[in-house]
C-alpha cells in the first residue's frame, strides 16, 4: 500500500491547492478577456466608441484650440460647465477616457490581425484542396463528353486557368485539377486594417511630437512675429515631447489683407500678401513673398502657416498734459462674425518725465475699453456695425485713469481691463464717448484721447506635425485595401477528367464554389465553362 502525505495546511485549512486553483482561475479569466478584446467584433465596437467619443470635441469648445471660448462657456453654464470640465469634455482628445479607448483599439487591432496574418500566410503556402467526390452537388456544375486524351486535355485546361492557383493530380483512372483565386481579397482586408492601425499610430505620434500655435498679426506695416518660442504665440499647444526649445523658426510679416464680401455680409474670399523668412533666410535677412489664402497654407521647413481668420486693430493716440503723445494699435476681438463688431482694451503708460515719480505715473495710466464697428450703425447712442468691411469705422469707448496693472507682472486679458482693479477703485472711469476716425475726447486734466482709425489683422496658425505624410500614406493605403477587398472575390473550381467507355473520348466535370460573394459567380462560371469546353475539338 502506498502512503501519500497530506497537503500542507495551517490553521485556516489547505493552502497549496487553493492557491493553485486561484492561479488557474485568474489565468482562465485573463485568457478569456484577451480573446474577447482581440476579436474583430470588439475592434469594431471600439472604433464606433472612438467616433462617438470624438463628438464632444466637435460640439464643445476645446482648451487646446480656444481657451477663451471655454471660459466663456463655463461662465454661461455655471451648473453644467463644471461637470463637463470634471469629465474633461473641454480636453476631449487628451482626456483619460479618449486615450483609453484609443489604446484599447490599437491593442485589439494588433491582437486580431496577428493570427489572421499568420493564417493567411499558411493559406498562401497550402495547396488547393482536392476535388469533392460528387461534383454535381456543388452550387455550380457542368459536364460534357469530349474527344481527346485525359492527360493532354488536363494540361490544356490547366493552362487556360491563368491567374488561378492550381494543382493537377493524376491517377490511373482520372486527372483532377483543383484551382483557387481571390487570395487578394484577404490581403486587401488585412492591408486595410493594418493601415488603420498605422493611421492611429501616426495620429498619436503627430500629437506627441507636434505643436500648434495661434497668433494675431497686424497687417499694413505691423511688426509681424517669429515662431522661435512659444511666447511669440497668443495660444500654444505642444505635444507631450515638445518643450518649446526647438521650434522651427519662421518669421512672418503681413503687408496687406483683403477680404471680399457679398451684399449680405458673407465673406467670399480672404487673401493676405505676406513676407516670410525660414532656414537660411534668417541668416541672410532675405524676405520671400507669398500669397496666403484660406486652405492654401504656407509650407516651409516642416511647418505650415494657415490663414484662419481676421479682424481689426483700432489705433488710439493719447496726448498727455505736457504735449507728449503715445500711440498704440491693439487687436480687438470680433464678437459678431457677420458684422465684425469687436471688443477690446488698450493700456497706455505715460511717457517718462510727465509725472515726477513712478507712483504718480502709475496713477495716471490710461485704460481704454469698448467696441469697434467697421461700418458704424447707431441705435440712439448704442453702437453696432452694419457691414464687416471698414467703410465707416467708429468706436464706443470707456476711458479709465489709474493703475492698469502694467507694472504688476501679472498676466491680463488682451481684450478686457482687469475688473479687480476697477472694483478696488485703483482704475476709475473718467469719460465715455462715441468717436469716428480723427475725433478725440478731452479729459478733466487736459489729457486727450484720439481715435485714429483701424488696420486689419489676421489670425495665423502655425502647425508642425512630423507624421502628416504618414497619415496621408496610411489613408491612401486604407482606401486601396478597401477597394481590393470589395472588388476581389474568392472562387474555387475543380475539374475531373475520366476516361469514357467509348475509345478516344473522356468525361469532363466542372464544379464551382463561391467562397465569399455569390454575386456574378453564375455568369463567371458559365464563361469559364464555355472557355474550357470550347477549346476542345
Amino acid at each position: 500500500m502506498t502512503i501519500t502525505s497530506p497537503p500542507r495546511t495551517d490553521a485556516n485549512g489547505p493552502k497549496m491547492p487553493r492557491f493553485g486553483a486561484t492561479l488557474r482561475l485568474l489565468a482562465g479569466r485573463a485568457r478569456n478577456t484577451w480573446r474577447a478584446l482581440t476579436s474583430m467584433g470588439t475592434a469594431l465596437v471600439l472604433l464606433v466608441l472612438l467616433a462617438l467619443a470624438a463628438i464632444p470635441g466637435a460640439l464643445l469648445p476645446q482648451r487646446s484650440l480656444n481657451a477663451a471660448k471655454v471660459d466663456e462657456y463655463l461662465a454661461l453654464h455655471p451648473v453644467l460647465g463644471p461637470w463637463l470640465n470634471r469629465l474633461e469634455a473641454f480636453d476631449v482628445f487628451s482626456s483619460f477616457w479618449f486615450t483609453a479607448i484609443y489604446v484599447l483599439l490599437c491593442v485589439s487591432l494588433i491582437g486580431c490581425l496577428t493570427p489572421r496574418t499568420l493564417e493567411h500566410l499558411r493559406n498562401l503556402r497550402a495547396t488547393p484542396v482536392a476535388a469533392p467526390r460528387n461534383l454535381s452537388r456543388l452550387p455550380k456544375h457542368a459536364a460534357r463528353q469530349l474527344a481527346g486524351d485525359a492527360d493532354e486535355l488536363g494540361t490544356r485546361m490547366a493552362a487556360e486557368l491563368r491567374g488561378w492557383r492550381r494543382i493537377t493530380r493524376s491517377s490511373d483512372n482520372a486527372v483532377e485539377i483543383s484551382a483557387e483565386k481571390g487570395y487578394l481579397r484577404e490581403f486587401g482586408n488585412l492591408l486595410f486594417h493594418f493601415a488603420l492601425l498605422g493611421l492611429l499610430a501616426a495620429v498619436a505620434l503627430g500629437r506627441m511630437f507636434g505643436y500648434e500655435g495661434n497668433v494675431m498679426v497686424i497687417a499694413d506695416g505691423g511688426p509681424g512675429f517669429c515662431s522661435a518660442s512659444p511666447a511669440a504665440f497668443d495660444s500654444f499647444r505642444a505635444g507631450a515631447t515638445v518643450d518649446g526649445t526647438k521650434l522651427h523658426p519662421l518669421c512672418v510679416r503681413v503687408n496687406d489683407f483683403t477680404a471680399n464680401y457679398l451684399a449680405s455680409g458673407l465673406a467670399t474670399s480672404f487673401t493676405a500678401h505676406i513676407d516670410y523668412q525660414a532656414g537660411e533666410d534668417l541668416r541672410t535677412n532675405e524676405w520671400r513673398p507669398y500669397l496666403l489664402e484660406v486652405n492654401h497654407p504656407l509650407r516651409v521647413g516642416g511647418v505650415r502657416a494657415y490663414l484662419q481668420g481676421h479682424g481689426y486693430a483700432p489705433t488710439f493716440t493719447v496726448t498727455f498734459p505736457d504735449g507728449q503723445t503715445r500711440t498704440q494699435t491693439v487687436q480687438f476681438r470680433p464678437d459678431n462674425p457677420l458684422t465684425l463688431l469687436s471688443s477690446g482694451a488698450i493700456r497706455i503708460d505715460p511717457p517718462a518725465g510727465v509725472y515726477p515719480d513712478a507712483s504718480e505715473r502709475r496713477k495716471h495710466q490710461i485704460g481704454i475699453q469698448g467696441l469697434f464697428a467697421p461700418t458704424e450703425q447707431l441705435d440712439n447712442r448704442l453702437l453696432s456695425s452694419a457691414f464687416p468691411a471698414m467703410n465707416d469705422p467708429a468706436v464706443a469707448i470707456d476711458v479709465y485713469r489709474g493703475d492698469t496693472g502694467l507694472d504688476t507682472g501679472r498676466p491680463q486679458s488682451l481684450f478686457t481691463l482687469d475688473s479687480r482693479l476697477i472694483d478696488q477703485g485703483r482704475l476709475t472711469k473718467v469719460a465715455r464717448s462715441n468717436l469716428k476716425a480723427g475725433e478725440q475726447i478731452s479729459l478733466d486734466d487736459g489729457t486727450k484721447v484720439r481715435f485714429d482709425g483701424a488696420v486689419p489683422f489676421v489670425n495665423i496658425q502655425v502647425s508642425h506635425d512630423p507624421a502628416e505624410i504618414w497619415v496621408l500614406v496610411f489613408a491612401m493605403t486604407m482606401m486601396a485595401g478597401l477597394v481590393v477587398s470589395l472588388v476581389v472575390r474568392r472562387r474555387r473550381i475543380w475539374i475531373r477528367i475520366t476516361r469514357a467507355e467509348q475509345a478516344g473520348t473522356v468525361n469532363v466535370e466542372l464544379g464551382g464554389l463561391a467562397r465569399t460573394d455569390n454575386s456574378g459567380w453564375g455568369d463567371e462560371f458559365e464563361r469559364l465553362s464555355t472557355k474550357l469546353f470550347g477549346k476542345e475539338t
